[in-house]
């Protein structure tokens, strides 16, 4: 019988989808495939052979020129044409964990997933090429951002931005650090010659982080703030790079750097949050899989941490202050595009799930009473995958081309106006400002994009471009949803309420 503590938990899940009328079930294999697919659309320079999404064309070939380096390729991470080196790491850090934890469920999308990472790394390494500098933007945000164009056509200038040691950015630089290193783990038995070079990048690059340490958005403030600007600075990626170091090579020297650093960097700092400016809950979670395995009882306290954190996704468990969710069932932060919390969460919640899962340990939030199991979590997790793609009160999905319904007009330049095979004349930076304010649907479908959803507690979505903090997909908001469409396209059904060990 289950406990008065899981049952809540068990009713609290069941209300959160009273706004729904009725469940679907859903295709999750195909919304992972489209999900990867988004990745191609968001690709920068010289594009492959086996590109699929015909509607983009090359672009941005001499980036770093004027710079005197090749940073051509890599991802603009948004709706406009820069190229932001801080949320391109990241997301190559979450795809390669996703990989690395629920690989074998990806199916035949494995190997099209490692591609779409190492379209990512592959540019990581061009702009890790010079010692102690790190190249972390390709493009002026501000000209940029006030043009409406295709990024075949983008006439902006490409202005180069680096750190190096006059100019320290410890945060860009530790989580390339952290990218470089998960993705050898991942290239290792399917390119060993790869993963090692990954990997001893992934050292040098640390090493400068650590040695010159600085926030970027310091030495660079005019360039990537407000749209990357460090708000939580540079220690936890420090830690974040170190743990990911550590699990990439087991060198002793990363292990000790986490241990003599944890409190000065801020690892016990419990912040319910995770993304592309704050590490402290992936931080957490990571390391905890070493004392749940039973590999690391040095780390003891990096379990607490994770626990509390889970503990405030779980309403009605705890006595702590825990996340707000809205009518309809969606985890819900005050700020922008707030699905980019929905889907790295979830991936959390997931990944945790299966550290305990293997451990066969619960998380006690109040004491063994008021413990929750790991399949708790994994359906708190199915219960954010679902409402993304469907499951709510709008019965919308909110990833473009999947299901019957999903947004129309979402913030993104290339998909907004006519592709270049349908309207082959450049289409010029102010010229572009009648796709804007156009309220036809978007003529080129960027497949598989995640958008930032509702972002207040009614459940509401308007569709509109104007309206980039719920109309814009970022590939930081797809990157966590990989694994979880994978584990859930393998693992269709859990157990019912009740039956939670």
């Amino acid at each position: 019988m289950a406990s008065p503590a899981r049952a809540m938990v068990a009713l609290l899940l069941l209300l959160s989808t009273a706004a729904v009328s009725t469940a679907q079930q859903h295709d999750y294999g195909d919304a992972l495939r489209k999900s990867i697919l988004f990745f191609e659309g968001q690709r920068s320079g010289r594009l492959p052979p086996g590109q699929r999404v015909r509607w983009r064309r090359d672009s941005a070939l001499t980036d770093g020129a004027t710079a005197g380096v090749d940073l051509s390729g890599g991802y603009y991470d948004a709706g406009d044409n820069v190229k932001f080196g801080f949320p391109m790491a990241f997301t190559a850090t979450l795809m390669s964990w996703g990989l690395i934890d629920f690989g074998r469920t990806y199916g035949p999308q494995e190997r099209e997933a490692r591609e779409a990472l190492r379209w990512a790394t592959d540019y990581l390494l061009k702009a890790t090429a010079t010692p102690n500098t790190v190249y972390v933007q390709v493009g002026d945000a501000f000209r940029d951002h006030s043009c409406w164009e295709r990024p075949e056509d983008m006439d902006t200038p490409r202005t180069v931005y680096k750190v190096d040691t006059a100019h320290p950015g410890s945060d860009v630089a530790a989580e390339t650090a952290a990218a470089l290193a998960a993705a050898s783990i991942v290239f290792r038995e399917a390119d060993p010659a790869y993963s090692t070079r990954l990997l001893d990048r992934a050292v040098a690059v640390f090493e400068f982080a650590d040695k010159y340490r600085g926030a970027y958005s310091s030495s660079l403030h005019d360039a990537v703030c407000p749209c990357y600007c460090d708000y939580d600075g540079y220690q936890d990626e420090l830690l974040w790079g170190a743990a990911w170091l550590h699990k990439a090579s087991r060198r002793r020297v990363y292990r000790d750097y986490i241990k003599k650093n944890e409190v000065a960097l801020g690892a016990s700092d419990s912040i319910n949050e995770f993304g592309w400016d704050n590490k402290h809950a992936g931080i957490n979670i990571l390391i905890s899989k070493e004392v749940l395995m039973g590999k690391d009882s040095f780390f003891t306290s990096f379990r607490q941490n994770a626990d509390d954190f889970i503990c405030t996704l779980l309403p009605g468990i705890s006595s702590q202050d825990h996340v707000d969710y809205s009518p309809g069932g969606l985890l819900f932060k005050v700020g922008n595009s707030n699905m980019q919390h929905v889907t790295s969460i979830s991936f959390l919640l997931l990944a945790y799930s299966s550290y305990l899962s293997h451990a066969n340990a619960h998380v006690p939030c109040g004491g063994a009473a008021a413990a929750a199991s790991p399949v708790v979590l994994r359906r708190v997790a199915k219960r954010q995958v679902d409402y993304i793609l469907g499951d709510n009160p709008l019965r919308m999905s909110y990833m473009v081309g999947y299901g019957a319904r999903f947004p129309q007009r979402i913030h993104h330049r290339g998909s907004s106006i006519p592709s270049v095979a349908a309207h082959p004349a450049k289409i010029g930076c102010k010229a572009g400002a009648a796709y804007y304010g156009s309220t036809a649907p978007n003529p080129n479908l960027l497949v598989g994009a995640v958008v930032g959803g509702p972002s207040n507690v009614t459940d509401a979505f308007p569709d509109a471009r104007a309206v980039f903090q719920q109309s814009e997909p970022t590939t930081y908001m797809n990157a966590p949803l990989l694994p979880l469409l994978a584990y859930f396209s393998a693992h269709p059904s859990l157990p019912q309420a009740g039956n939670d060990d």
